[in-house]
């Protein structure tokens, strides 16, 4: 029983945590990137655009319910940005 209870609370816990590295990934875009880009009058659709994915993805990483954002969405929103994945995630961690 011991050993049951243990492994749902590791399961439990990494999908706690990943669930959670999505909020904080989107969130950083949105308050980094997307957020200063709306403040110049700019439009969501111009993001999208320099970023070369649809603007329904934008509308999801700024919306309440969590985005499980793909990793080729994330690369092509860092290439959008001019850095790197690496660099992306330096700057997530600080």
């Amino acid at each position: 029983m011991r050993t049951i209870v243990r492994n749902y609370f590791s399961k439990f816990l990494f999908f706690c945590y990943m669930a959670g590295i999505n909020f904080i990934i989107c969130d950083f875009i949105n308050r980094e990137w997307i957020k200063p880009w709306l403040d110049q009058k700019r439009s969501q659709r111009s993001f999208a655009d320099k970023c070369n994915v649809e603007e329904g993805i934008i509308r999801k990483i700024r919306g309440k319910a969590e985005y499980r954002i793909p990793v080729e969405t994330l690369e092509k929103i860092c290439d959008g940005q001019g850095i790197t994945l690496h660099n992306f995630f330096k700057k997530l961690g600080k």
